[in-house]
């Protein structure tokens, strides 16, 4: 084979100068046989970069040279002792050398890979505390090892992308606590507050001459003035307070009712579930029931659709880096409300009140954040009274009526994550360990409903249970 000087020159010159990897043939004729590719030591292959080349030298001069796959890595001879080999694709071939007689010399296996030595130079650079190992498997990149952190993993699958597009397999996991406890607190108070005042007016002529006979609010039919005339208070008097006042102006009964009601009232409700799951999975939870609702169907059928309410709570926790948590979190307390319910076609179907949330937050471990707020303030006055008289100074109360309504409503959400790992399952403490079923003496003779366990489990009793269980803190 000739080729020309320069060339040779060249592609000598740069192949010892990039890819210093030589081969050595044995010199004795008894072992002629037998190729040595020397890579700082003694390799049975020739492992070639991908779009790099490799000169590898012999001792014995060879007359023919061949490759197998010449789509994996192309040949060449500089000399009778010097062969340049360049890899093209990855893969396996073999590589013959022919004596001047035509008698074999050797095979060599030669092996060509991706090139991942720039890309394990960038990742040391991006990622240098991580233990990352990069190995090629045929056109692709194989990463496995340990990271600190989710996010950390994806940099480096993102990194690996760019070197071999959708030939990297991940073989990584994911080191450190993976597991997140979220504590929701749902806290809710409603304050009332009503006050009226009414006043009814009743008038009776005894004589007949004028044939008055009449009354207001609530003394305005017949038989409200004849009780309150008789001394009686009205049947249908709903307020905390009446007092009846009953005098004769001549010939005219008038009777004067005072009618009073004050109401005040508070609602205090506070739920606090937890809820663990691991770094990316989803975990929901639901404390409370299923609520049936009638569905029309064709044909005039009708389904039931159950509805639940409760306290409901669904989240996906990321452990982002280190004790950074990502959370999607939906949370929502709901109650039967009988007040707003409808009837149809002889179905009473309940209203629901429902307090949610629907949200995306990051913190650190054992922080806190308040993710909701709400704060209701109804102001309701009414006043009734008639017409003109009403207006009447000093006079006109006896016949108007009024009622102050007011009602307040706060509700703050608070989520709490905590990085958690399991434990023993003889350190937890159940709320069924704090009593045991009585004997019948205890319950006969005695009238005790339940009695202290002995040994460990009544040290287990008397702990407090204001905790969390099921997994241990860091």
């Amino acid at each position: 084979m000739a080729f020309n000087g320069f060339l040779k020159a060249a592609l000598t010159g740069l192949a010892l100068l990039c890819t210093p990897v030589l081969g050595s043939f044995d010199t004795s004729a008894a072992r002629a046989d037998i190729l040595r590719v020397v890579k700082k030591g003694t390799a049975a292959t020739l492992d070639v970069p991908m779009n790099r080349a490799v000169v590898v030298e012999s001792d014995v001069p060879f007359a023919e040279l061949s490759i197998a796959n010449a789509s994996i890595a192309d040949i060449s001879s500089l000399s009778d002792r010097t062969i340049y080999v360049l890899g093209k694709t990855p893969g396996l071939t073999t590589l013959t050398l022919l004596d001047a007689s035509g008698r074999l010399i050797t095979n060599v296996n030669v092996r060509v890979a991706a090139d991942v030595s720039e890309f394990k130079e960038r990742l040391r650079q991006i990622l240098p505390q991580e233990k990352i190992e990069v190995r090629t498997a045929n056109d692709g990149i194989v990463l496995s090892g340990t990271v600190s952190s989710a996010a950390r993993l994806q940099r480096a699958l993102d990194l690996a992308e760019r070197y071999a597009p959708e030939r990297v397999s991940n073989l990584m996991s994911v080191g450190g606590v993976q597991q997140v406890m979220l504590k929701v607190r749902f806290a809710e108070m409603q304050r009332s507050v009503s006050k009226s005042l009414s006043t009814s007016l009743a008038l009776n002529d005894v004589s007949g001459s004028l044939g008055a006979n009449g009354g207001t609010n609530t003394l305005n039919n017949s038989g409200a003035v004849t009780n309150a005339l008789g001394g009686n208070i009205p049947a249908a008097n709903e307020n905390a307070g009446a007092i009846l006042f009953g005098f004769n102006a001549g010939s005219v009964q008038v009777g004067l009712l005072l009618e009073a009601l004050e109401q005040k009232g508070v609602v205090r409700t506070l739920a606090e579930p937890n809820l663990s799951a691991l770094s990316g999975q989803e975990a929901k939870f639901l404390a409370g029931g299923e609520y049936p609702v009638p569905v029309a169907q064709e044909n005039n059928t009708i389904s039931v659709e159950f509805k639940p309410f409760g306290i409901e709570l669904k989240f996906i926790p990321r452990v982002v880096d280190g004790d950074l948590i990502n959370l999607e979190l939906e949370a929502a307390v709901s109650a039967i409300d009988q007040n707003n319910g409808i009837n149809i076609n002889g179905f009473q179907i309940d209203a629901f009140s429902r307090r949610e949330t629907s949200t995306t937050v990051e913190m650190r471990d054992g922080e806190s954040f308040a993710i909701a707020g709400l704060i209701e303030d109804e102001f309701l006055d009414n006043s009734s009274q008639l017409p003109w008289l009403g207006d009447v100074p000093v006079l006109g109360t006896l016949f108007r009526s009024a009622n102050y309504q007011r009602s307040q409503t706060e509700l703050v959400i608070i989520v709490t994550a905590h990085l958690v790992t399991p434990t023993r399952g003889e350190a937890l403490a159940l709320p069924t360990d704090r009593v045991k079923p009585p004997s019948e003496k205890d319950l006969f003779l005695f009238g005790r409903t339940a009695r202290t366990p002995r040994g460990a489990a009544s040290e287990v009793a008397k702990q407090d249970f204001s905790g969390s269980y099921g997994y241990v803190m860091d």
